[in-house]
């Protein structure tokens, strides 16, 4: 069938709020069959923290830290925690497509997508490991993280991959049960999070193809942009939803 053809959509950058808007859009657009199945890997432009669909963005981020430092605040469709979101030092990918391409056992369709980032990994000279239920580790520490949706037919992952990380502006910008980061704070942070730049030498350039190669293989795909009609939905649903502050 026409519409299980893969759309590969170019790595861009994004604010918060286009990033999420972009999601719910496509996710609207294959819910009417009007769109493919669709990857999209893409940035944060500015810097951003995203938090889960069911928390309290006063409870889990430093507001005037964020505004301080010009960090955009989303919240997410999917559920999970505060997720901070650096300009520089993550990849952010988004799997959107009808559900029945995915398991419906939720364990085996975070396994399934996640097995494809372990092989993009790989390809970098990178060997990974999926943990259950939805992180992937290097030597024991966390390199990627995800969530996932399903509405209206319609299955929608997105998860992260952590190129570069800033320990210090992440826990300036999360509520993490302290005022100040101690040296103790940050080794142990380092004990549990780990980053390509920390264990390879492989480019972000070189990142990004590889996860594009490890999201295609075996499927028909296509490289295409967002249609006309997704786009102005991008426009209302990023004013009217994801840069409302209520």
């Amino acid at each position: 069938m026409l519409r299980d053809r893969w759309r590969l959509i170019p790595f861009q950058y994004h604010n918060a709020a286009v990033n999420m808007a972009i999601d719910e859009a496509v996710a609207e657009a294959i819910s009417f069959n009007e769109a493919s199945p669709t990857v999209r890997i893409y940035g944060w432009r500015p810097s951003a923290i995203s938090i889960g669909r069911f928390q309290s963005a006063e409870d889990e981020v430093e507001l005037e830290e964020c505004r301080r430092r010009d960090i955009d605040l989303v919240r997410r469709r999917t559920g999970g925690g505060a997720v901070y979101h650096d300009e520089e030092g993550e990849i952010t990918y988004s799997v959107i497509c009808p559900e029945r391409l995915v398991s419906k056992d939720i364990n085996a369709s975070y396994r399934d997508i996640c097995h494809l980032i372990v092989n993009a990994l790989a390809a970098i000279g990178i060997e990974a490991e999926f943990k259950p239920i939805n992180d992937i580790l290097v030597e024991g520490r966390k390199i990627s993280g995800s969530a996932q949706t399903r509405r209206q037919g319609v299955f929608t992952m997105h998860g992260t991959v952590l190129f570069d990380v800033d320990p210090e502006t992440m826990f300036s910008v999360l509520k993490v049960g302290r005022t100040k980061v101690s040296d103790k704070d940050l080794v142990s942070f380092q004990d549990r999070v780990t980053s390509v730049r920390d264990v390879s030498e492989a480019t972000l350039e070189e990142l990004l193809l590889a996860m594009f190669n490890a999201f295609v293989e075996g499927k028909e795909w296509f490289l295409d942009d967002l249609s006309r009609d997704e786009w102005d939905r991008v426009e209302v649903i990023a004013r009217d939803s994801y840069s409302d502050d209520e």
